[in-house]
């Protein structure tokens, strides 16, 4: 079996040895011009293009009794991919452009017929987050209902109030100069969980409405101004990711 391959594996190495050589033997200035497209490729883009770097980010962490979704310029940036339990702190990178429109949407476990939880209980709310900027939750934040139950605490005949959610909360233009700002509560009273002491939320405040029992689905707002800011790279994404969230399609 060997000797019939004999002829075939002399040819295959003669060959790759051609080959070899043909590579080697290219001029100089052939050589230069493949060390020059293999450069470009690596790098990337013309002159002058600066890119951001991750030390031009910073990290955001994130955690809401029980849910959120986050859009930082109407962009999504975040979203809690547990939907109810257990607890957890979504910590992101995130490269910041001012001034920051920030927009959450936090959603206490509660059903949205009753606004009670495991179907006899009155659950409660909150939400904290820190920027590595110094961004932080606070009663400077605004603040609105749109789901609020059970209507006056009542578990036996539990009623609930929904109010239409703008299609557009997440926006930078979106209006909400009439919107009340937050209330601020205490860690004690919203008794956040294991995971949360895992981060850092220094200096941040648990915010929710002025109702932390009864209010359900809950969005947040906040621009963060930074008048000299100016961003240390020139590049812009050029591709379309509104495939990629249907529901933002034509927005």
């Amino acid at each position: 079996m060997l000797k019939s391959f004999g002829p075939f594996l002399i040819g295959l190495a003669a060959c790759a040895l051609t080959l070899a050589s043909r590579s080697t033997d290219l001029p100089a200035q052939d050589k230069k011009t493949e060390e020059k497209k293999a450069d470009k490729k690596g790098k990337g883009g013309p002159p002058g293009l600066i890119k951001p770097a991750m030390a031009d980010t910073v990290k955001g962490n994130v955690y809401a009794d029980n849910w959120f979704v986050l859009y930082i310029n109407g962009k999504l940036t975040a979203l809690d991919p547990i939907d109810f339990i257990p607890h957890n702190v979504v910590s992101v990178d995130i490269l910041p452009e001012y001034p920051m429109t920030i927009a959450v949407m936090a959603k206490d476990n509660a059903d949205p017929t009753t606004g009670l939880e495991y179907g006899t209980n009155i659950g409660d709310g909150g939400f904290i987050l820190k920027f590595g900027d110094g961004t932080v939750t606070n009663a400077k934040w605004k603040a609105k209902c749109f789901f609020t139950g059970p209507l006056d605490k009542d578990v036996k005949n539990p009623k609930v109030k929904h109010d239409p959610i703008p299609d557009n909360w997440w926006a930078v233009d979106f209006d909400d100069s009439k919107w009340d700002t937050a209330t601020e509560y205490a860690e004690e009273r919203v008794n956040p969980k294991e995971s949360f002491y895992k981060f850092d939320f220094k200096d941040a405040k648990f915010i929710w409405t002025a109702d932390l029992d009864l209010d359900n689905t809950v969005i947040f707002r906040h621009r963060v101004e930074k008048p000299n800011w100016k961003p240390r790279w020139n590049t812009k994404p050029n591709h379309d990711i509104s495939g990629a969230l249907p529901w933002r399609a034509g927005k």
